[in-house]
């Protein structure tokens, strides 16, 4: 039995004080290759957040807050007790149960950086999810670090059965001939360059699958997507609703809960216009904290679901928290 489920049993079942759970946790080991997942419900839908790894910055600026004083941007993070020398961002991937239905919310990285990420095969295995249960998978924008996992390391359809859902927007930018990155402050240009050409081929790969969407569609009785460009210009917020509950998926809106939320003007440099993406960040959080609306960050530390809550000119984001994992 998986160490969370046996934990939760004998939680439920009001048996945690009269357990030694030292002893008993030293002989239920967690294989080294299982990763945890998480469940939830939301209306008659179920939820998974898995895990596809972790990117490491052994840097915070320039990747953050470029151009504020360092002293301002060290000072916030001492405030929170985080590293002013380097940071790491969760990738939390969502999956959606309707029905007998698998709807993935972004792929992860595949194979492409490393052993710290790719995770997400082996974490839907742990979760007793096949690959090929996957009917749709939403692509919230095109970087490597979302689109990546579509493909495996032959350059398969990672998910056979599953129809993939980008932005036209996206699409469109994304496989013309030339990319404007002139309003990017990411300075190695020959990376994007890179970039570029892994996600054309990606999507030239997986083009018999794909079905376009423009910003308002609904998909599956069960998800509508807002375009909420900046970060790119065809980047989507996924609202998945169920009998009047709602989870917002903000993809790549925020990429640190201590920087981004108080100063969504300080921006990231992955933003592929930083003045638009920080506009649509002040924005699509100013709606998510007036309506209380759950929220799912696909970078923030696991399992990403919280909520936005308003603090003085900016933001501040509240973790949900869980008495046992699960």
């Amino acid at each position: 039995m998986e160490r969370r489920s046996l934990l939760k049993q004998l939680a439920l079942a009001g048996l945690a004080t009269a357990i030694p759970f030292r002893k008993l946790l030293a002989s239920v080991p967690l294989a080294p290759s299982s990763r945890p997942f998480h469940q939830s419900k939301l209306g008659d839908l179920e939820l998974y957040t898995v895990t596809d790894g972790f990117v490491h910055f052994p840097h915070i600026q320039p990747d953050f807050a470029k151009g504020v004083p360092r002293k301002e941007v060290d000072e916030l993070l001492i405030k929170n007790f985080r590293s002013v020398n380097e940071m790491d961002l969760g990738i939390n991937i969502l999956l959606i149960k309707r029905q007998d239905k698998f709807i993935l919310i972004d792929t992860g990285v595949g194979g492409a950086f490393g052993k710290d990420s790719g995770w997400l095969q082996s974490s839907l295995a742990d979760a007793g999810i096949s690959p090929n249960s996957v009917s749709d998978i939403v692509i919230s924008h095109g970087h490597p670090d979302h689109i990546g996992g579509v493909l495996n390391s032959d350059g398969q359809l990672a998910f056979p059965n599953a129809t993939i859902h980008i932005s036209r927007i996206e699409y469109d930018f994304w496989m013309a001939p030339t990319q404007d990155f002139s309003k990017s402050t990411f300075e190695n240009k020959e990376l994007l360059h890179t970039f570029t050409l892994a996600t054309q081929k990606t999507l030239t790969t997986i083009k018999p699958k794909l079905h376009l969407f423009e910003d308002g569609d609904k998909l599956l009785d069960c998800i509508r997507l807002e375009l909420a460009p900046g970060h790119t210009p065809g980047h989507t917020v996924t609202h998945i609703f169920s009998k009047g509950e709602e989870v917002a998926h903000i993809a790549d809106l925020v990429h640190s809960d201590v920087l981004l939320f108080p100063h969504p003007e300080w921006g990231f440099n992955g933003d592929t216009d930083l003045q638009q993406a920080a506009a649509t960040r002040r924005k699509v959080l100013a709606n998510l904290a007036e309506k209380g609306t759950k929220v799912f960050a696909y970078h923030l530390p696991w399992p990403g679901v919280g909520h936005v809550r308003k603090n003085g000119k900016g933001f501040e984001w509240v973790a949900e928290t869980y008495a046992i994992p699960g």
